[in-house]
């Protein structure tokens, strides 16, 4: 019996120590990236690629693939290929990788209670209450728990909350606090939520924000009989 636990905590040390190498792989080549002497050749710059990022696109997402497209998806793939597109990324840019999520977004697949977790999330880090105020009504509506509201409201830790929301959270914290996101929370959302729903779920997060510049830049204040649900900052 003592043997048996013996190997299974050298064996889960190993694993914590092999995660830990690779975390720290990962986060020295984004490093390297940004160091890199200017102009370099393509065998320097894909060597500083983190090892979750895929060497042809320079992203975490790959290409689309163009055959799984419909004639609209197609024309729009192609477009930016061409010599002289309007896009300044061309088939690297944002307009690519949002090929992989929904282009019309009244046909996005992320359901409103995570579109209002999501929002909360974006109010919370923009310290946004005119919003929050007017959502979380909204959110508790669709099915969102008070407790998971109350982790938002208060940056609570995410022990107890499910991994989908757990994710999405922990995803919205890194993106407004750190202006990057850990391989191992693009993993954790990506395994939740699928390559289309997380591309759309960021689409919204945009809009959001968009909405939160738009309130903070006004001054916006709540009406005088609602009291503020978030406190600041």
């Amino acid at each position: 019996m003592l043997n048996q636990i013996s190997k299974f905590f050298s064996l889960a040390c190993v694993f914590m120590l092999v995660s830990l190498v690779q975390q720290q792989a990962i986060a020295q080549s984004s490093q390297d990236y940004y160091q890199l002497k200017w102009p370099v050749t393509e065998a320097e710059y894909q060597a500083t690629l983190p090892a979750d990022v895929d060497k042809d696109s320079g992203s975490r997402l790959p290409f689309v693939n163009r055959d799984e497209l419909d004639e609209e998806g197609k024309a729009y793939y192609d477009a930016r290929r061409q010599p002289g597109s309007s896009s300044l990324g061309g088939i690297r840019g944002p307009g690519s990788v949002r090929l992989h999520g929904s282009r019309d977004m009244e046909k996005s697949r992320v359901d409103r209670r995570t579109q209002e977790l999501t929002r909360l999330v974006v109010a919370r880090e923009m310290d946004q209450a005119f919003e929050w105020t007017l959502h979380e009504p909204v959110a508790l509506k669709n099915g969102v728990p008070p407790e998971i509201i109350d982790v938002i409201r208060y940056r609570k830790p995410l022990d107890g909350v499910s991994e989908r929301e757990a994710s999405i959270i922990q995803l919205g914290r890194e993106i407004f606090q750190t202006h990057k996101v850990k391989p191992e929370t693009y993993a954790r959302v990506l395994k939740q939520l699928g390559k289309r729903d997380l591309v759309d779920l960021c689409d919204y997060m945009g809009d959001y924000v968009k909405t939160a510049i738009l309130l903070h830049t006004v001054d916006a204040h709540l009406p005088y009989d609602k009291e503020p649900l978030l406190p600041l900052p």
